[in-house]
């Protein structure tokens, strides 16, 4: 029987279950396909010291997408290994763009290490506190700018990417993962599935034979470039809308039910 010989998936709403553990079925079944020959690859919105510990839970070694494709990062090394970082010229210009769009917006910037946020993002997430850094602006110091994030508490992230997708074509990538008021924007071209690509030429693997899994629309592009791209139960309405294929929710060890019927 010839298995997919990678695995792909997201973590937060795919992997996880709803309070950010990996089950223990997930988590076998994981394993069950790591025995087949298959590689496991997460491909994430967080940053490197979100998910460390997430493949210590899973037992899973090798390489992580991070930063929803703008860093890829040796699990094992604790090394980013490669990095694709905002333009600081281009980040101003969609600054700007932003304050207009959204007047009152507050901005972050993920450096793949830290989080520099200016006073309006307010955003906090209780594991990373140590790493935010309050500064009077995101430009104002030298830093790769690995992802821009702008929070607007008044809005829906939906609501937000319908206002600035448009304006900020071709200066940026514009996505979320489903936090109420808050957008991720990369450099131009970087996704996870551009990514996920790059690993795959490297490997000599085929876009078929990849199996993949998100429930966000930062995932979509990752759900239509493999081979079989599920859709979690759970998804937001843009994927399950976009995503034939479908599997149980996160909660329901929706990634395990495929991956036991495929490497079982």
């Amino acid at each position: 029987m010839i298995f997919p010989r990678m695995v792909a998936t997201d973590l937060d709403g795919t992997l996880l279950t709803s309070d950010r553990t990996v089950s223990s079925r997930t988590r076998r079944a994981l394993q069950t396909a790591r025995a087949a020959g298959a590689e496991i690859i997460f491909v994430t919105a967080r940053a490197p010291r979100g998910v460390r510990a997430i493949a210590e839970q899973a037992g899973v070694t090798g390489t992580a997408i991070c930063s929803n494709g703008a860093i890829v990062y040796d699990l094992g090394t604790d090394e980013i290994t490669g990095s694709l970082p905002l333009d600081p010229a281009s980040a101003r210009t969609v600054a700007q763009a932003l304050a207009e769009a959204l007047p009152g917006v507050g901005l972050a910037v993920e450096t793949g290490r830290a989080i520099l946020t200016e006073a309006a993002y307010t955003r906090r997430i209780a594991d990373d506190l140590a790493y935010y850094r309050e500064v009077r602006s995101v430009f104002d110091e030298e830093h790769p700018i690995v992802k821009l994030l702008a929070l607007s508490p008044a809005h829906t992230a939906d609501e937000m990417a319908a206002a600035v997708t448009a304006v900020l074509a071709g200066l940026a990538e514009v996505t979320h993962s489903g936090e109420h008021g808050l957008l991720e924007i990369s450099a131009p071209g970087v996704t996870k599935a551009a990514t996920l690509d790059q690993l795959c030429k490297e490997r000599g693997v085929d876009p078929s034979e990849v199996v993949a899994f998100g429930d966000m629309p930062n995932d979509l592009a990752v759900l239509a470039y493999a081979g079989a791209g599920y859709a979690m139960a759970n998804a937001h309405p843009a994927v399950l809308a976009a995503i034939e294929r479908r599997t149980l929710s996160n909660d329901e060890d929706g990634v395990a039910v495929v991956l036991e019927r495929l490497y079982g």
